[in-house]
């Protein structure tokens, strides 16, 4: 099959040793990320499957009515609203999908809150500066840890929560809630006091219509001076500008984040650059290698089964 890997910013999918399933297929990796639909039809012209990484690039009706030759999209990950699975099935499109563990995302989670408590990327630059200790941190023992979704990553920060001493408890919906209780995790009262009385909240709630701005400007202005809210999950799950906007306010006093709203951001072109109270990394949290071996093996396989006609990982 001819295969087009578009967003491969690191150039690294063709050195994962996976990258040897797709052995015998016409493979074509573009290392850039393009938004422009024309330019978008002319890669993907001659593409029989498409292997997109998680959101980076979207595929909508009119995108696909240029793509006639285009059998299969294989996602990495869970297919998300980038990807018109109904626009799919009606031009015959087939799209699969993978799972993960998230334990990269936790991880990277649990860094983001340890580098923002004590300022260590601060600290480690006006080292190399020739400088000495300039701030006093604090440490997560002992504070209260608020996790929103008690899902696959949710559950694993909260497990993290409880190793370092931290009070967790957790907010989302029922059935998350149930989950951490029968797993002996607190349930926080109420909404209110979940951003109240929490020193850190991190989210790990899906991104969909009905989440999207679910913490709002209000939400963020009842957290303390002190605390932290992480965010390795999606940007647009904070109303648009909240966060920048609240940290100007001073509540909550510190955020750490994975994600944006549109990415790549270059040219450090994102409110949140600007503001030290911020610490920002480039959506790492599922860039690992054993992450991407899972995920892109996948993919991968995926292709390979709907090339000999199974029906492996698809999209109902």
């Amino acid at each position: 099959m001819r295969i087009v890997i578009p967003d491969d910013y690191q150039d690294c999918v063709r050195h994962l040793a996976c990258f040897a399933k797709l052995e015998g297929h016409e493979v074509t990796v573009f290392n850039d990320t393009v938004h422009d639909r024309h330019a978008l039809a002319e890669r993907f012209r001659d593409a029989e499957a498409i292997v997109l990484t998680r959101e980076r690039t979207a595929i909508d009706a009119a995108l696909l009515d240029r793509l006639p030759q285009l059998r299969l999209i294989s996602q990495t990950g869970r297919i998300a609203g980038h990807v018109d699975v109904a626009a799919c099935r009606a031009r015959g499109v087939a799209v699969a999908d993978g799972r993960g563990s998230g334990a990269a995302t936790a991880e990277l989670t649990w860094a983001l809150m340890l580098a923002s408590r004590r300022h260590l990327v601060a600290e480690a630059v006006r080292l190399r500066e020739g400088l000495w200790q300039g701030s006093l941190g604090q440490q997560l023992n002992g504070q209260r840890l608020g996790v929103w979704s008690y899902g696959r990553i949710g559950r694993q920060v909260a497990a993290y929560g409880r190793t370092f001493g931290m009070a967790v408890w957790v907010w989302g919906r029922e059935d998350s809630t149930a989950a951490a209780r029968a797993d002996g995790f607190e349930v926080a009262p109420s909404r209110a006091s979940f951003f109240a009385d929490s020193d850190v909240i991190s989210l790990h709630v899906r991104l969909n219509t009905q989440t999207r701005g679910i913490v709002t400007a209000h939400d963020l202005a009842r957290m303390k001076p002190s605390a932290l809210l992480v965010n390795t999950s999606r940007a647009e799950l904070v109303a648009e500008g909240a966060l920048a906007a609240a940290l100007c306010a001073g509540r909550p006093g510190f955020a750490a984040v994975d994600v944006y709203e549109s990415e790549p951001v270059l040219g450090a072109a994102h409110p949140l650059l600007a503001l030290p109270q911020a610490l920002c990394t480039p959506h790492l949290g599922y860039v690992e290698r054993d992450n991407y071996e899972r995920y892109f093996g996948m993919a991968f396989d995926n292709i390979n089964a709907f090339a000999r006609g199974q029906r492996v990982g698809f999209v109902d």
